[in-house]
């Protein structure tokens, strides 16, 4: 990979903090071929638009928009925070073989499934990723509750 992940995870942080500015659930993603072009960026909009599905991960690739199946497998889908089971399953559909996530530390996803489908997983454990999950859940832990199905 020739992109600089840190500068992945950034753009994600972005979004995740436009998030909590917009009162919603602060998670962030990108996905960002191996060239370094951003296809797509977004952040969770459940709140916001009152949405089931709209998590960072989903919500970046429907900000990428329609491309074609072999563009996603020369990609890597950046996000703050373990990927859920749903946006695990969007990763796998379209063929995404790398995730870098800020962390791990406040959830853990799916991350079994997208390794033992050959995904390659990097955590990198990011300290800014962490504090604003954990003020987001501190603060309203209901809504994160939904957020994560419980």
């Amino acid at each position: 990979m020739t992109f600089d992940d840190k500068k992945g995870l950034q753009i994600a942080l972005e979004e995740a903090k436009k998030g909590y500015e917009e009162g919603g659930i602060p998670i962030g993603a990108a996905l960002i071929s191996s060239d370094g072009t951003v296809l797509g960026r977004g952040h969770n909009l459940r709140i916001q638009k009152g949405s089931a599905t709209l998590h960072g991960e989903t919500s970046a690739l429907e900000n990428a928009g329609r491309l074609p199946g072999k563009v996603y497998k020369d990609c890597t889908m950046y996000t703050t925070l373990s990927p859920c089971h749903m946006c695990t399953g969007a990763v796998l559909l379209y063929g995404i073989k790398r995730v870098v996530m800020g962390e791990n530390a406040n959830f853990v996803g799916a991350e079994h499934v997208l390794k033992s489908e050959g995904v390659e997983i990097v955590n990198l454990d990011d300290a800014e990723c962490k504090a604003l999950m954990k003020k987001f859940i501190d603060e309203r832990p209901e809504e994160w509750n939904e957020d994560i199905g419980e």
